[in-house]
């Protein structure tokens, strides 16, 4: 929902290849190979753009297989926009759209930076530590054994 005078503008979809590396390095998150960025997105499930009078500011995205697993990645938005709910309202999106078509037994994951945590809570995620599992990760290109 919009609210009059609203500057900001959620609209689905996903931003180009070099918006998408901006957006992530803005908000102080990895960069990625324009090669990758190029095969990921269209790898989209679902995205939101956060758009600041029609300029992009922030985003979201949904990956997975489609029926049982989902994970919600590139959540970020500019540091100049932070602090006034807008990750709530990404977030809200992609939550929104994954209870609307994806399965009732599908597996929604994500990984909390920091104190994103919170926001992440407040939509009904839990630690996986709580549930006996633990997540990991590892980053293709990088030797095992080194982080």
């Amino acid at each position: 929902m919009t609210k009059v005078n609203d500057p900001y503008e959620l609209r689905a979809g996903v931003p180009s290849v070099d918006v998408f590396r901006r957006l992530r390095t803005d908000a102080g998150l990895s960069d990625k190979s324009p090669e990758a960025v190029a095969l990921a997105l269209p790898n989209t499930w679902h995205g939101v753009l956060l758009l600041h009078d029609g300029q992009p500011i922030g985003m979201g995205r949904i990956v997975g297989d489609g029926g049982t697993a989902f994970q919600i990645v590139d959540m970020c938005v500019h540091p100049a926009h932070q602090g006034r709910g807008l990750g709530r309202r990404i977030m809200a999106a992609l939550t929104e759209e994954l209870e609307r078509r994806a399965p009732a037994t599908a597996y929604v994951s994500l990984i909390a930076d920091g104190p994103a945590r919170h926001l992440y809570e407040k939509f009904g995620f839990a630690d996986t530590a709580d549930h006996d599992s633990i997540g990991m990760y590892r980053v293709i290109g990088t030797p095992f054994g080194t982080r």
